[in-house]
């Protein structure tokens, strides 16, 4: 696992991330290729031979790209889930694992406000018409957040950051997770209740979880029978959490829904058209990490721990 500290590292960088990380990892004496947007079978070929390979949500690191990259030391994941990489395996190969779990923090909760304030209003609705022509003044009436009850699924930094503003916006606040995050919730004056008791009492429903396979279709037909009629619902965390197919037949009796993530990155399926064109639906792509400040923060936060990561493995490879 170790290397001799006079190496020159070879960092392979397969997508799209700020030029100042590049920089910064060329200042560290290291040899960079930056090929973001990389296809799985050119990645295969090229990876042997390279220290460190940097990915964002895009590139999948499965067992093989691990296999075939035989001098791998680290993998840095630029932003927060793992859900893209075969973390067991990885480690078991001993590889150093690294990412920027705080980076995005903020930015992932204010596009949830967001996404929360455009549904309440129907602002998608309105933009639409006014840049078809149509003055829809009094088209579509809106709701206020004031009052109502927010609950929030997974209740870690973003989901604690949500409740802060949510908590500015005059909401009550419910929240579940499956760790104990009761320290946390009596800090912030939230309920910590059951996931179908709170998907039963929110009227806005947000979700901030891992993808892992307790999580994959957490939000089942089922559970969706559970929330209320004229609820809305908002993903920011990854698209398999939600059942989305089953999620098309339940739009009809909600307010509407927000998501950032779909279960295919660019969608691929009949349904996930569907879902897309309903006038109900707001959907963005994959934008919760696309600001200045949490490129910055990734930036500084990656360059830290991989520093951290070259000084464990050669102390102890």
């Amino acid at each position: 696992m170790g290397w001799e500290s006079g190496i020159q590292l070879k960092v392979l960088v397969t997508d799209k991330v700020d030029e100042k990380l590049l920089n910064r990892l060329r200042s560290m004496g290291m040899v960079i290729d930056y090929k973001p947007g990389i296809q799985r079978d050119e990645l295969l070929k090229l990876i042997d031979g390279y220290h460190i390979l940097v990915v964002r949500s895009r590139t999948k690191v499965d067992r093989e790209v691990i296999d075939r990259g035989t001098s791998l030391k680290i993998i840095a994941r630029a932003g927060v889930g793992l859900d893209n990489i075969d973390v067991e395996y990885a480690l078991k190969r001993g590889l150093v694992i690294i990412n920027s779990p705080n980076a995005a923090t903020y930015s992932a909760a204010e596009l949830t406000l967001t996404l929360m304030l455009m549904l309440a209003r129907n602002v998608h609705l309105h933009i639409f018409d006014v840049k078809n022509g149509k003055w829809s003044k009094g088209a579509y009436e809106g709701v206020e957040l004031r009052g109502k009850t927010l609950g929030i699924v997974g209740f870690g930094r973003i989901g604690r950051a949500v409740a802060r503003y949510a908590e500015a916006l005059g909401m009550r606040v419910l929240a579940t997770d499956i760790i104990d995050v009761s320290r946390y919730a009596n800090e912030l004056g939230v309920k910590l209740v059951s996931l179908s008791e709170l998907l039963e009492l929110s009227d806005v429903i947000t979700l901030h979880v891992a993808l892992t396979k307790d999580t994959y279709h957490m939000i089942n037909d089922d559970r969706l029978r559970l929330i209320k009629d004229g609820a809305m619902i908002v993903n920011t965390s990854r698209g398999e959490v939600i059942d989305t197919r089953a999620l098309l037949n339940h739009l009809d009796r909600l307010w509407g829904v927000g998501l950032d993530v779909l279960e295919h990155e660019p969608p691929r399926e009949d349904w996930e058209f569907k879902l897309i064109q309903h006038p109900k639906v707001i959907v963005t792509p994959h934008i919760g990490a696309e600001t200045v400040e949490a490129q910055g923060r990734i930036v500084e936060e990656l360059v830290a721990n991989i520093q951290d990561a070259l000084e464990r493995v050669r102390n102890h490879g």
